[in-house]
């Protein structure tokens, strides 16, 4: 095995689940996660934890043969997963696959109702300790386009790394952005967006939930969303690639969208209820380590120079006692590049250029 998966598995269990004795863990990933499921049963059994593996969350091709089969209407609620859940203390979730383009053939408003029929499942998970993070399978190397040895360098020098340091260096940008009123994003002629985030909270990603980490993130205000963006980066959604997302807020929802490629996945996500056409989260990467895009929005929403939003569900941690949370049964991440002719002002000052902070040498005013 190599050490590197050894060392994943630490980070997973001591700083990302903090497992203890006594915990019931479910880990769920796929089969040829199988070295880092193994690390982890290790890691279980050396605090006296007990571990399941599952590959439920990651099984897409049996998943596919579900969906093209089913009416796609009715959806149950399995009441014997949500079982599972109830008891488990901690979920940790593996990415990786075999073929991640798996369920492109299934009608994306099949894949909107099963979602919606299993929400509570993912409310359950979201209740307990948890932790997302990837495997560097052979899939994910080709999707990114890259040799499988290269892929394997990125994934683990992006999550192998001191979080506490990393943290430090985030907080800078949470202490500007907690106390604020309002956020602007600029981006060439595109983007130009503002939003509130007045009363919420900014959260310091470093690993906790979302392994690689490397974001500073919170919620904006449901109804304080103007302007308009355009998200330059691709989005993998539903075993489809969609690219030039474009989206019009008023009010702080969208009026108006398009989408270069594969615009009807577009349309379902938005169509799937109605908090899915407003945005439920405001991200800034600043993890130096993922220096390059790869269709895998784990990694991609924490690289360095951008920035994301979410259409959906928002997080309740972000959200203040005396704000409104913005609830959907979807959450999807879209980037804007923010490396040239860019900047993120906040209460109308630039805290952000051209992907540098002003916390950093070589900004600009």
């Amino acid at each position: 095995m190599d050490p590197r998966v050894r060392e994943h598995a630490q980070i997973v269990a001591s700083h990302s689940a903090e497992l203890q004795e006594g915990d019931n863990v479910v880990i769920d990933a796929h089969p040829v996660a199988e070295d880092l499921v193994t690390a982890l049963f290790e890691e279980c059994a050396d605090v006296d934890a007990n571990p399941l593996a599952i590959s439920q969350r990651t099984g897409t091709r049996f998943r596919r043969a579900y969906l093209r089969n089913s009416d796609g209407e009715d959806f149950d609620l399995p009441s014997h997963e949500m079982a599972l859940f109830e008891e488990m203390d901690v979920y940790i979730a593996i990415r990786a696959g075999a073929n991640m383009t798996e369920t492109a053939d299934v009608d994306p408003e099949v894949t909107a109702e099963y979602e919606k029929a299993r929400r509570p499942l993912l409310d359950e998970r979201l209740s307990k300790r948890w932790v997302l993070t990837q495997y560097p399978a052979a899939a994910n190397a080709q999707l990114a386009e890259m040799s499988t040895e290269g892929y394997e360098n990125f994934v683990w020098d992006a999550v192998n790394k001191d979080w506490d340091e990393q943290g430090e260096f985030q907080q800078q940008m949470v202490e500007i952005l907690d106390p604020a009123d309002e956020v602007r994003i600029v981006s060439g002629e595109t983007t130009d967006v503002t939003m509130s985030v007045k009363g919420n909270t900014t959260l310091n990603d470093t690993g906790k939930r979302n392994l690689p980490g490397g974001e500073v993130f919170t919620a904006p205000v449901p109804d304080s969303v103007e302007g308009e963006v355009l998200f330059d980066k691709p989005l993998y959604h539903q075993g489809r690639e969609v690219t030039g997302v474009r989206l019009v807020f008023e009010g702080g929802e969208v009026v108006e969208y398009e989408a270069e490629k594969n615009e009807e996945v577009l349309k379902n996500v938005l169509e799937a209820d109605e908090g899915a056409k407003r945005l439920g989260e405001l991200g800034i990467g600043m993890n130096r380590d993922i220096d390059q895009f790869t269709y895998n929005m784990l990694f991609d929403e924490k690289m360095g120079d951008t920035v994301h939003m979410a259409v959906g569900r928002a997080y309740g941690d972000t959200v203040g006692e005396d704000n409104e949370q913005n609830e959907s049964s979807v959450h999807v991440d879209m980037i804007v590049d923010m490396s040239e002719d860019s900047y993120i002002e906040v209460d109308g000052d630039v805290v952000q250029r051209n992907g540098t902070f002003r916390f950093e040498d070589g900004f600009e005013e």
